[in-house]
């Protein structure tokens, strides 16, 4: 479940730019035909516009296709097919009722099973990270690793992880069925959908008077769940504090930088982003710092964008803070998105972020102080106690 979700209002000039040119795109009509020796050829030039070509296409399956044709999901493909062909896995042309969806999981409240999921790369397969807890999904059994291999009958492949994610949301009390694999194991599991409110932040005191925060995404509202949390764990006087990012694939970068601005010097430089041109705009800490205690952040290889984010902004700005874990999955690059006239939109890759200290993230991740794995076979959310968990272990050590 594994994107950004910023609105970028100050890219108005880009954003109408970019409307005029998809409307030119699909509208454009131009035909050539000639009679050759063969009988009746289509032809079209190399130097035609991609709106001529689309025209083209357009005619000839108008011509020759035996079935109906659905003029509005064609042009959707069509231009899906454009955005795809910048070969960035992060920006895609979203239509305008994925759109909806899209905006909704920024606020952390839509409908649907309650389920993270990410795109194992090795194995092009869909993974469960966990479920929601209190979903759906953990009400049907669903647990951490399954591989989700047909929703409703229709294989789906790892690459294709936006369109598996929207095919788990529809109308609340709607049901859909899932072919999980589980230990070489094919199940078949229902689940009815319902309005999911996701709980950013989780928050305990452990042992030793060591505070303990749990971040699951940055989406709307993170910041301000986590200073809430915050709060209340520092009236029970804790000495230092776990903050936990594993599995968090990220969310809007204010929220990040916000909480960032938290345990900062104000003035402190949180983030640094370069957009087209190689201008440079650096994000820096405008409060006093709140948090002046012991830190241990954990990360693992799920721990990407914001999450990375927060972790440099926070360890290169304090000289009392660890970093424990696995190298995280190195995402260093930020998504604007586009709201349209018809209401689809553009997620597009706008910028890439460096480290308070200019570090590279993309492709490159962060390499923990203290390297530490989990026990052999064991994933994150099949630890039942916290003993068995090697990587808060070790942070709990660092702490005491």
């Amino acid at each position: 479940m594994n994107s950004e979700k910023k609105q970028s209002v100050y890219k108005i000039i880009m954003l109408i730019a970019l409307t005029v040119f998809i409307t030119f795109m699909v509208t454009t009509i131009a035909l050539y035909k000639t009679i050759g020796r063969q009988g009746t050829q289509y032809i079209i030039g190399d130097s035609s516009s991609i709106g001529q070509k689309i025209a083209y296409y357009n005619k000839f399956i108008q011509e020759h296709y035996i079935y109906d044709i659905d003029d509005e999901k064609m042009q959707e493909s069509a231009i899906k097919g454009y955005f795809e062909g910048l070969g960035d896995q992060y920006s895609e042309y979203i239509t305008k009722e994925e759109m909806q969806d899209y905006m909704a999981d920024a606020t952390g409240k839509y409908v649907g099973i309650g389920v993270y999921i990410t795109n194992n790369t090795k194995t092009n397969q869909i993974v469960v990270l966990m479920p929601i807890k209190g979903s759906p999904s953990e009400e049907a059994g669903i647990k951490p690793g399954d591989v989700i291999l047909k929703i409703d009958g229709q294989e789906y492949k790892g690459e294709e992880l936006n369109e598996a994610s929207n095919k788990l949301k529809a109308q609340e009390g709607t049901k859909v069925k899932l072919e999980i694999l589980r230990n070489e194991e094919k199940i078949e599991i229902e689940v009815e959908r319902k309005t999911i409110k996701v709980n950013h932040i989780e928050s305990k005191i452990l042992e030793n008077n060591i505070g303990y925060i749990q971040i699951s995404t940055f989406d709307d509202g993170c910041y301000k769940e986590f200073e809430k949390n915050y709060n209340d764990i520092k009236e029970k006087n804790i000495k230092a504090l776990i903050i936990d990012l594993r599995n968090n694939g990220g969310g809007i970068v204010e929220e990040a930088t916000n909480i960032a601005d938290m345990f900062t010097q104000k003035g402190a430089t949180l983030l640094i982003t370069t957009e087209k041109g190689n201008k440079e705009e650096i994000t820096k800490a405008k409060k006093e710092i709140q948090i002046d205690i012991p830190i241990v952040i954990l990360v693992n290889e799920n721990t990407a964008s914001a999450s990375e984010i927060l972790t440099a902004a926070i360890k290169e700005n304090k000289d009392n803070v660890s970093v424990v874990g696995t190298k995280t999955y190195g995402k260093g690059v930020i998504q604007s998105i586009f709201t349209l006239k018809d209401g689809s939109g553009i997620k597009l890759t706008t910028n890439e972020y460096y480290t308070p200290k200019h570090n590279i993230i993309n492709k490159v991740g962060i390499t923990p102080d203290y390297e530490v794995e989990l026990p052999e076979g064991k994933s994150l959310y099949e630890i039942e106690e916290e003993k068995e968990d090697t990587q808060l272990s070790k942070a709990i050590e660092l702490l005491k």
